[in-house]
């Protein structure tokens, strides 16, 4: 009898982890700019330290959160930047819950186009806001990760003018779900 109930145990949760899993894979994020391993245009490349892109955040779409997403949050982030722990580009996170996109353009420093309640992280620029692509000249093209996160937690609690691995930290802590694509950008 014990090892039976076991068994029910065992293929109940393997269930459930199946579930849980196929449920996780339709959650989607794409971007009517931005086509999943295509190249960034001048509109996402940052201007300054030699770039001179127009620095717009990409309008972004999602769908199929998974069940308890309480909240969202956004990262953007360079693996290859030259750095030794890559480059983070964004990071706006207490996206509401209810939230399915954001407009291209939103990711100013001051986030006034953002959904209500959402606040952003300081980049490696050194700021808040989206800040584009930028890699050494002569580099490879560099791979720019777009991340949306979904949250067990109405509200991550950071301290203003907190780090990008700082906020990262939290959100993998809270993350229940997550869904990406990459673009690149050489010059």
């Amino acid at each position: 009898m014990i090892k039976k109930a076991l068994l029910h145990t065992a293929l109940g949760i393997a269930g459930s982890l199946f579930i849980s899993t196929a449920m996780a894979a339709d959650f989607q994020l794409s971007s009517p700019s931005i086509k999943p391993n295509s190249t960034l245009t001048a509109d996402q490349v940052f201007n300054g330290f030699g770039c001179t892109g127009k620095n717009i955040s990409p309008e972004l779409v999602w769908s199929n959160a998974p069940a308890g997403t309480k909240s969202f949050a956004l990262t953007v982030y360079d693996p290859d930047a030259p750095t030794g722990s890559g480059w983070w580009h964004w990071v706006a996170y207490n996206i509401p819950a209810s939230t399915t996109k954001i407009a291209a353009g939103a990711g100013t420093v001051d986030g006034k186009n953002l959904p209500a309640g959402t606040e952003q992280g300081r980049t490696d620029f050194g700021s808040t806001g989206f800040g584009g692509a930028c890699p050494p000249v002569g580099d490879k093209p560099h791979r720019y990760i777009f991340t949306l996160h979904a949250l067990s937690t109405d509200k991550l609690e950071i301290p203003e003018g907190a780090t990008a691995a700082l906020v990262g930290y939290m959100i993998n802590a809270n993350r229940i779900g997550q869904t990406s694509f990459t673009a690149y950008y050489g010059r």
